[in-house]
């Protein structure tokens, strides 16, 4: 794995075959200007000379499969930089799915015990786990706002400050009043329609219904359908468009502001 990559101790390009094979499997990727799909490829490559990755159960970390993590991996911060990722190292793959014990402790003193399905899960500080057949699906799943990879990475952003609660590291505490307030309206809103669709047998979300776990997951969830499928997530999601632009493209946010 990385033959291609081990010959030079710095980050070299990915070569045509292997780039247009991602491109092909996942198509949101190329989606965008030839400036910022040269970027995304370049900061991929960054990715992959700073990462290691680990298969788990058995399963086999090809090129094809770092980089189609990688590439998907490096989307949010294309206009940030790898900087964001550079509280952790190692990415953990499994084959599907991972079946997780969990321990809560209820107000009562009371601990619970149960088991959660897990896609992915990001560690404060720590590792990056991915489910391979959610990643292998984004292709199709962008469709529907859903992305495994985008999720668990914005999480890492979401944490550069401490405990994960659907606000990346802001400049200011008014930058941050005023990013919770526009996510705030716009969670509750979608927490109602999820409601409604389950308990009352209304029309079911586009957006995935975990998003209304917790602020955090629909800071997540909600980036996902914002980078795999924008044009819809601007019909669904008007409000928060310009609030992830200024966090995601400064620069282009900037520039729109400045034309204004």
């Amino acid at each position: 794995m990385f033959g291609w990559l081990r010959k030079r101790r710095a980050p070299r390009a990915i070569p045509d075959a292997l780039w247009q094979g991602t491109l092909a499997r996942y198509p949101f990727l190329a989606d965008r200007p030839d400036a910022e799909v040269a970027r995304l490829r370049a900061l991929a490559a960054a990715f992959l000379d700073s990462k290691e990755f680990h298969g788990a159960q058995g399963f086999a970390i090809t090129d094809d499969v770092a980089l189609d993590i990688a590439a998907q991996a490096v989307l949010p911060v294309l206009h940030l930089g790898l900087d964001w990722y550079d509280d952790f190292v190692g990415i953990v793959v499994h084959p599907g799915e991972v079946l997780a014990q969990r321990e809560v402790v209820d107000e009562a003193g009371v601990v619970h015990h149960y088991d959660e399905v897990l896609a992915g899960e990001a560690m404060e500080g720590g590792p990056v786990m991915l489910s391979w057949q959610d990643v292998a699906a984004a292709g199709e799943s962008a469709q529907d706002g859903y992305n495994v990879v985008i999720h668990e990475f914005v999480h890492k952003i979401d944490m550069r400050d401490g405990a994960p609660d659907g606000c990346p590291p802001l400049p200011s505490a008014r930058a941050r009043r005023e990013w919770l307030a526009v996510l705030q309206t716009e969670y509750d809103a979608f927490r109602e329609k999820v409601i409604i669709a389950e308990r009352f047998g209304g029309e079911p979300t586009w957006l995935d219904p975990y998003g209304a776990e917790a602020i955090d997951e629909f800071f997540a969830v909600a980036c996902e359908a914002y980078f795999a499928n924008p044009a819809r997530f601007g019909r669904e999601f008007a409000p928060l468009v310009p609030l992830f632009d200024g966090f995601f493209k400064p620069n282009r946010a900037a520039a729109l502001t400045s034309a204004a």
